[in-house]
């Protein structure tokens, strides 16, 4: 199973950094993403979260503080692939 690993600062720049990871593991149904160094997020990073379960069956997003914040600010845990609490 492929891990993409966030940056500190998951800006817009950082987005589109990312795409090339998250388009070449396209192939595979499960994938990783390591958020539990992100401090600071922005949308487009979150944008890109929420097209990958779209594209990822088994998506496991490990989120830090910082970016469970920005998922609930922007609308909620399912961002994030939670419920919910």
């Amino acid at each position: 199973m492929p891990t993409i690993t966030l940056p500190v600062r998951c800006d817009r720049a950082a987005a589109l950094a990312l795409l090339p990871e998250f388009r070449a593991a396209q192939g595979s149904d499960d994938l990783t993403v390591d958020g539990t160094g992100a401090q600071a997020v922005g949308h487009a990073v979150l944008q890109l979260l929420a097209s990958a379960h779209a594209s990822f069956g088994g998506l496991t997003i490990l989120a830090s503080p910082a970016l469970r914040y920005a998922a609930n600010l922007a609308g909620g845990p399912h961002l994030l692939g939670e419920s919910e609490a």
